[in-house]
């Protein structure tokens, strides 16, 4: 899979970025909040300085970056090191993702968009990719009330689809923006069904071009013929202290959380000192074991069981023939008590027998 993801990304003008494996801890220190999560593996290198195995590989690309270098579009498969949410202990993680960093524009939206979308047909045929706007949902609440509290609270109410609980604030904001944000936050479809009932929602309440980026990727990803595989949902919320504009997520049939995670982030840029404008994703690929391990129910093709009266060309010859027809085939004295096989093969001198068929 990461030799067809990186081919996909290829293709499409993205340079390979190779890292070191340490940062200053202090990078990660200041952008925190960026992070999955803030338990980070440090050191002292021999110069006394505060090292970290890299957690993330965004910050790093950032951090490299020069306002100078022009548009930029760099893809990784690099390790991480982050806690396992099923052991608890820390993990080394295959991370795979794309950056384009300069000026974008609607074009490179939807061009990191689409490659987010074709990435997620690459695992699997059961997937979707959420897209929500977070211009639309800040130009409402900008509009809605002044108050930066409230604003924060609604924003982490609208990711929880929480809309009875936005009638909390109906001292504060006025009747048909409340009711706009109740709706916004439960919203969720195709894109041209939803962009429709979007632009009835939020009519006279903000400026009639708030949703012309979002309108624009998505007439594209449907040029595409990707649009079956998108849906808008404003539950999609990343931090707005790093995100700006579009960001989204994707979903796979048989995992219960987002695979895949990205979106237009200039506010982290600016919070580094760079003016360029960036959108990228990353794909989690330490979820994907719970769907690997799900989609196949055996650990091996064959087993052929053999003892010292075996004849070893027989047994030769069989592994050469199931290898032949592109199935994995073990040799082995004694079955293991919990390795799964599709068939176990005997071999008694030169004869042949199966044990066990599964298939």
């Amino acid at each position: 899979m990461l030799s067809s993801l990186s081919s996909l990304y290829e293709l499409n003008g993205y340079n390979r970025f190779k890292m070191s494996k340490f940062e200053e801890y202090d990078l990660y220190v200041k952008n925190k909040d960026f992070l999955i999560s803030d338990n980070i593996i440090t050191f002292n290198d021999i110069g006394g300085r505060l090292l970290a195995l890299k957690p993330d590989v965004t910050l790093s690309i950032v951090k490299n970056v020069k306002d100078e270098d022009g548009l930029k579009k760099v893809y990784y498969n690099e390790n991480v090191y982050r806690v396992s949410e099923s052991t608890g202990a820390f993990k080394e993680i295959m991370q795979v993702g794309l950056e384009c960093i300069g000026d974008i524009d609607t074009y490179l939206t939807f061009e990191v968009i689409s490659l987010a979308a074709k990435s997620l047909l690459m695992i699997s045929d059961s997937c979707v990719l959420d897209l929500s706007d977070l211009k639309v949902l800040s130009a409402l609440l900008d509009r809605a009330t002044e108050n930066a509290d409230v604003k924060k609270q609604i924003f982490r109410l609208i990711g929880t689809k929480s809309a009875h609980e936005i009638d909390k604030f109906s001292d504060e904001i006025d009747a048909a923006y409340l009711a706009a944000i109740k709706e916004i936050a439960l919203i969720s479809g195709k894109p041209d069904t939803v962009l429709k009932r979007l632009k009835d929602i939020l009519n006279g309440l903000v400026e009639s071009d708030v949703l012309c980026e979002l309108e624009s990727v998505c007439a594209l990803l449907n040029f595409a013929g990707l649009s079956d595989k998108v849906r808008i949902d404003f539950s999609v919320i990343n931090d707005i202290k790093y995100y700006n504009g579009i960001v989204f997520k994707g979903f796979v049939d048989g995992i219960n959380k987002d695979i895949l995670s990205g979106g237009r982030y200039d506010n982290l840029l600016y919070k580094m000192g760079k003016s360029k404008g960036a959108i990228g994703f990353a794909i989690y690929l330490d979820l994907l074991e719970n769907l690997q391990n799900e989609s196949q129910p055996f650990d091996i093709d064959a087993a052929v069981l053999y003892d010292e009266n075996s004849d070893l060309v027989t047994l030769s010859n069989l592994i050469s023939q199931l290898n032949g027809e592109n199935l994995n085939a073990t040799a082995l004295k004694a079955l293991p008590e919990r390795l799964k096989c599709r068939k176990v093969y005997k071999i008694m001198g030169s004869e042949v027998s199966i044990l066990e068929d599964n298939t």
